[in-house]
């Protein structure tokens, strides 16, 4: 028998979330009002005896010029993803969504299939042979993943593709990495860093590079530092409203669901960054910084400082999010991917994110109307 589902409040959705160790920020309530262009709607299961079981957030995407939407559940939903019965849990979401005017289903299960630790990744990179790191032999496999994707591909779900082939996706990156922190002390954690990052560590501390916390009024100066960001590293910024969105409402729904941190050096920030928390998962977000004063290595103190919170408030990890698996030179990533990798965490990969075309014509009208724009 499948489960009941059903839309929730937000205060029976975050009483979910509670129940469990950790969820994707994009899964809480919240996170429906920072993106204003999606209509957001909490869904929970329930079995026979009106116990919830399982919660999502779902974003619907109107279609132009129609009254159909894209449904797209990101980094979610919170459900037994190792269940051998998964249709129970998704054939009542795919009827639920259809009868809301769903054309097409997208979501991106939170299950991690393979790990590689720093040592590897770094050999990898060190090895003029490797171009990739999925074809790397993986240092840790969980065949649960494995079987999850022969599931959803049984039940007809298709497995999306990398966005521009270094391993992003247009939707969520499926390569991320993670630094474990939980039962380690802050000595054991620096210990586990390169000798490079504790060397600019210390050279930000002996050079009186000063990490802050700031706050709302705040987000003008971290904008101005992202814009600089993005034209040096050549990506498309967000604009400084959503990032009021994201404060405003996070904050709203937890005082310590999002923070922005600092770093600056005789008045003058030379670094910044956003950081989520929810449960014992906190993520290293958005980052920024300036081209001045580089060599005093703001960067490494700000996130040695954001690492060391995240500690305080006694997450299992530290996630820096996503990452290139690519590892030639060739890749405008590498930099960002050495940088990650100096910490000693870990590199996870996910099954990535996955769609259900309930309408093929529109499912496929709407993919090329979004590769356009």
């Amino acid at each position: 028998m499948s489960y009941r589902l059903r839309p929730i409040s937000r205060e029976e959705h975050l009483a979910f979330v509670a129940t469990r160790p950790s969820a994707s920020h994009m899964q809480m309530p919240s996170w429906g009002h920072v993106k204003p262009q999606w209509r957001a709607e909490s869904l929970g299961w329930f079995d026979d005896q009106g116990c919830i079981r399982g919660a999502g957030l779902v974003l619907y995407r109107q279609m132009p010029w129609l009254k159909r939407y894209l449904a797209y559940l990101p980094e979610g939903p919170l459900i037994d993803w190792y269940a051998t019965d998964l249709d129970r849990w998704l054939d009542p979401l795919l009827a639920h969504l259809k009868s809301r005017g769903a054309f097409s289903v997208k979501m991106g299960p939170p299950v991690i299939m393979r790990r590689w630790t720093a040592e590897a990744v770094k050999s990898a990179i060190a090895d003029p042979h490797e171009r990739r790191l999925r074809n790397v032999e993986a240092t840790s496999c969980d065949q649960r993943a494995f079987d999850v994707c022969d599931r959803l591909r049984r039940m007809r779900w298709r497995q999306g593709h990398d966005g521009d082939g270094d391993g992003f996706t247009k939707g969520q990156p499926r390569f991320v990495f993670q630094l474990p922190i939980v039962g380690k002390t802050l000595d054991e954690i620096q210990h586990g860093f390169n000798q490079q990052w504790r060397r600019n560590i210390k050279k930000a501390e002996k050079a009186d590079v000063q990490v802050a916390r700031g706050d709302y009024e705040d987000l003008p100066t971290f904008h101005a530092l992202y814009l600089e960001t993005a034209e040096r590293d050549g990506f498309t910024p967000r604009p400084l409203p959503y990032f009021q969105r994201m404060w405003t409402a996070l904050s709203a729904e937890h005082p310590d669901r999002v923070r922005l941190y600092l770093a600056h050096h005789h008045g003058d920030v030379l670094s910044a960054a956003t950081m989520l928390t929810v449960g014992k998962h906190t993520w290293y977000s958005y980052g920024a910084s300036t081209s001045r004063k580089r060599e005093l290595q703001p960067s490494n103190a700000l996130q040695w400082r954001m690492m060391s919170d995240a500690h305080q408030l006694g997450a299992d990890v530290y996630d820096m999010r996503g990452i290139t698996d690519m590892l030639d030179e060739s890749s405008h990533q590498l930099g960002l991917l050495r940088f990650k990798v100096g910490t000693g965490g870990q590199v996870a990969e996910y099954i990535g994110e996955w769609d259900y075309p309930l309408n093929g014509v529109l499912h496929g009208a709407f993919d090329r109307y979004m590769k356009r724009r």
